[in-house]
């Protein structure tokens, strides 16, 4: 199984705490519970992207606090973050970065073999390759393992980076204009697998600038200027409800100024 079972739907994942950021992040706090799917949006230049990378360690903020679960994220050095994000975190970016002189199965396994070198518990490559498989699997790329990255298309290569992201079983997923770079039917792909694992328990906070992905999610936060000036909540999605769901967000985001 990807994801552990038995887990209070409450327990708190993500705390963030009067986080700034020079001139670009204002005090933002917010919190998210197991099993959420998060938007951030608003207009160009608001510090979204800003705001996922100091959420996740890979820039450090001017004040305030980061928690994931109970570690400090904002108290630790850059080592112990680094080490964080490869067992604890999972990342999906619009420009999706994988390594042109690796085929698709050793790019998904890049995460797992770097993990594999410090785990105190080592795993065979056999069992590596065997969860990549599975992954590959469970995201329709199965076929696609010894390919090339040039030979696949995006959504094919954006399910791959989903892949890698996931390989560690992380605590959180951060998704950073996932579907941005592709088509619109390539889009919906990568946004049902990613609605998939929200599903199986995976948290996931996620900066789009679409409102159709962003009406797929259990909450929408609204970024101005650094600051959050809007919260939306949406119930769980419902087949049939899409459309409904849309419209909601469209006339909310209309509200906001978007």
């Amino acid at each position: 199984m990807l994801f552990r079972k038995g887990i209070d739907i409450m327990e708190k994942v993500l705390k963030v705490e009067n986080l700034c950021k020079n001139q670009i992040l204002n005090n933002i706090s917010f919190s998210m519970k197991l099993g959420e799917m998060v938007a951030i949006m608003g207009p160009s230049g608001s510090g979204k992207s800003t705001l996922l990378y100091n959420i996740a360690g890979m820039d450090r903020p001017s004040s305030g606090k980061v928690w994931l679960k109970e570690k400090e994220i904002t108290a630790l050095s850059e080592d112990e973050k680094s080490n964080l994000r490869l067992h604890k975190m999972g990342f999906v970016f619009q420009q999706m970065n994988m390594m042109s002189n690796l085929n698709i199965m050793d790019n998904i396994l890049l995460p797992a073999v770097q993990a594999n070198k410090v785990n105190k518990k080592k795993k065979s490559k056999a069992e590596l390759e065997d969860s990549a498989r599975e992954l590959m699997k469970k995201l329709s790329v199965s076929d696609l393992q010894e390919r090339s990255i040039t030979q696949v298309s995006g959504g094919q290569l954006q399910r791959a980076c989903i892949c890698r992201s996931i390989i560690n079983h992380p605590e959180i997923l951060f998704a950073d204009e996932p579907t941005g770079a592709l088509n619109k039917s390539a889009a919906g792909e990568v946004m049902n697998e990613l609605l998939k694992l929200n599903r199986e328990g995976m948290t996931i906070l996620m900066v789009t600038h679409d409102s159709k992905v962003a009406s797929k999610c259990s909450r929408i936060l609204y970024l101005v200027d650094g600051s959050i000036c809007g919260e939306l909540f949406l119930d769980r999605l419902e087949i049939g409800t899409e459309k409904q769901r849309e419209e909601k967000v469209n006339t909310w985001l209309m509200e906001m100024g978007w």
